[in-house]
């Protein structure tokens, strides 16, 4: 097995130690993380750049680049469509859900549902959002790991042990602003990391074209399977309408991202840093795409795991670094750092987040619960750094059961899609849909993640089928490999239509189907409940008599249908006079609004 030389560490050793002096820097100099919103939201001070990378570091992570590298590789570039739904969701959040976030200004987004149907919905989307956040981190650290071992030999408990310290010890110290600051420089090692594969494959198959007709000739090029068939992996219609789902629940509903356009210093400037990070997603998704062609293009006549060089093809893409890249001093180290970086700057994220989360959902309730106070300032700076350190050392004990996944890249988007789906459709509901009541929403939520939960990780499913691959080059004649492979797939094609039909509905599906079911689900149950009586919608009017919505925690343009629907009534409130013979109301006690609202609409009246 090959290793990495001397520059070729030092160069990993140089990004480590950044990652650790930026979290000392913040701790200590910029800034200090003094306060809880400096210390969990920047401060609300940050520019757009740091922001806009960190929404595309944060989840397109090292899963992005082994996995989507070898999707391309052995599925061909159906995968690519789902830049679409980037473009075609992006208005979707900006306009529409960051908006009501924005306004409420808190460090967890559950708090909407706390105000939206209750504390119930608050606690049973937050916990989901854990559980998610805790099975994704999990294989984020198991990925780089995984890449070094197969380039280095390096033993994978210590890969996992460094990413994890490292990781925490500067997202617990440093705070938000490390944590943007450090995404910025790890978003540029992950772009080096991606196209020093192309470039070197360019350099040595002679020209792009080459590679591109080798693709082509080989049936890797294929874009236009319009099937509508659920079972059928990777379609138009699995990447446009569950890429859109997946993206939402993601850029839209997760704290995770949330947390970061909040940190920023307005409205504006919150969407002008998902309208950035769409151009860098796309850009990293795209030369992701190409370079699993360009790996292909390589290794065209000899797979690596047909010769039995590798255990997995998510291997098979720093494989390929050892072979072109290691006569060409410190390029090898270059791409493992990228690796690296692109699993710190989400395990970070999901820190820092998770943090969040249970300082304010869980141990911010149960104080005031049970001990009749609230936390200081003070106090809940200290249990954000405390969680934080918790989160980290859970991060690394999840990677070590990481290891039993197959698929990088489709484990991870499952897994967003299984709970992440479900999510988007109860915020969905609350934001959209003003008969919505507390029971339905649970409701809808629980039968969602019971179905999501059933068809993703439901047993058996029907093995995934490569396209050919070919050892008619290796320098052993192993065709053996390929005769058993090849026959292992005939049977899997001829055994597929006994596989249970809803373990066989395409992963992409799974945030989509998870939206729906909790959506519908929902207004459903809120209908029933209300008409037996069992629940109500109360919670969003302002007054006793049921007459005056909230209207800011619905998306706009709800909210200004519902403010101009009520305009008339926002100035009748009870003591009256006359004037001229007739008799008016003026208002005595306006309801609660926004100050600013308020005086909007007394200028109106």
């Amino acid at each position: 097995m090959a290793t990495l030389g001397a520059w070729d560490y030092a160069i990993l050793a140089v990004v480590l130690v950044i990652s650790v002096a930026i979290g000392i820097y913040y701790r200590f100099v910029g800034g200090k993380q003094s306060t809880t919103t400096e210390y969990l939201l920047a401060d609300r001070s940050m520019n757009v750049t740091p922001v806009a990378f960190s929404l595309m570091a944060s989840f397109m992570s090292a899963v992005t680049i082994l996995g989507v590298s070898m999707e391309n590789y052995q599925y061909g570039t159906m995968f690519v469509l789902i830049n679409l739904s980037y473009v075609l969701s992006t208005p979707v959040a900006a306009y529409l859900i960051i908006p009501v976030f924005y306004r409420l200004k808190t460090a967890s987004v559950y708090e909407y549902l706390e105000l939206r149907f209750g504390y119930a919905t608050r606690l049973a989307a937050s916990l989901s959002f854990t559980l998610q956040m805790v099975l994704y981190m999990g294989i984020v650290v198991y990925a780089p790991a995984l890449a070094l071992e197969a380039v280095t030999g390096l033993n994978q408990v210590f890969s996992i042990v460094i990413v994890g310290v490292v990781c925490t010890f500067y997202a617990t110290l440093g705070g938000m602003k490390a944590v943007l600051i450090t995404d910025i420089y790890q978003s540029l090692l992950m772009f080096a990391a991606v196209f020093s594969v192309i470039i070197c494959a360019w350099v040595k198959a002679g020209s792009l074209e080459v590679i591109w007709r080798v693709a082509q000739e080989n049936g890797r090029i294929n874009l236009t399977n319009f099937s509508v068939d659920p079972t059928e992996r990777h379609t138009w219609f699995t990447q446009i309408l569950g890429g859109s789902a997946t993206y939402l629940a993601i850029y839209g509903v997760n704290q995770t991202q949330v947390q970061r356009l909040m940190a920023v210093r307005s409205l504006s400037a919150a969407r002008a840093a998902l309208w950035w990070c769409l151009p860098i997603l796309c850009l990293l998704s795209l030369s992701t795409c190409f370079s699993g062609l360009c790996i292909y293009w390589y290794y065209r006549d000899c797979d690596p795991l047909l010769e039995g060089r590798v255990n997995s093809r998510d291997q098979v893409m720093p494989l390929f670094v050892v072979d072109t890249m290691g006569e060409y001093t410190g390029l090898a180290g270059l791409f493992v750092s990228g690796i690296f970086c692109a699993s710190l700057s989400t395990i970070s994220s999901i820190i820092s987040s998770l943090a969040a989360v249970t300082l304010e959902d869980y141990l911010k309730p149960l104080v005031s619960c049970c001990a009749k106070r609230t936390l200081s300032d003070r106090q809940t700076l200290w249990y954000s750094k405390l969680l934080s350190l918790f989160f980290g050392a859970l991060c690394i004990g999840m990677a070590f059961m990481a290891g039993s996944i197959g698929g990088l890249l489709q484990a991870a988007l499952s897994i967003f899609g299984i709970i992440g789906g479900p999510l988007l459709g109860l915020f969905t509901l609350g934001m959209y849909v003003t008969k919505a009541n507390e029971k339905g929403a649970i409701g809808g939520l629980l039968i969602s993640l019971a179905f999501c939960f059933w068809i993703g990780f439901g047993q058996p499913k029907p093995p995934l089928v490569s396209l050919d691959m070919s050892t008619a080059g290796c320098p052993v004649d192993r065709s053996f490999a390929r005769d058993i492979f090849l026959k292992a797939a005939t049977a899997v094609a001829e055994e597929e239509q006994h596989y249970f039909y809803l373990y066989r509905i395409s992963y992409m599906w799974y945030a989509a189907l998870g939206f729906v079911i909790t959506f519908f689900g929902g207004w459903l149950l809120s209908w029933l409940f209300a008409l037996l009586k069992w629940d109500n919608n109360r919670r969003i009017y302002q007054d006793a008599d049921c007459t005056l919505i909230k209207h800011d925690l619905f998306v706009p343009p709800i909210a200004k249908r519902l403010q101009r629907r009520q305009m008339p009534l926002l100035v009748v409130t009870g003591t009256s006079s006359e004037i001229g013979g007739i008799t008016t109301e003026t208002a005595t006690s306006p309801p609660r609004l926004d100050e600013i609202e308020w005086e909007k609409h007394k200028a109106v009246a």
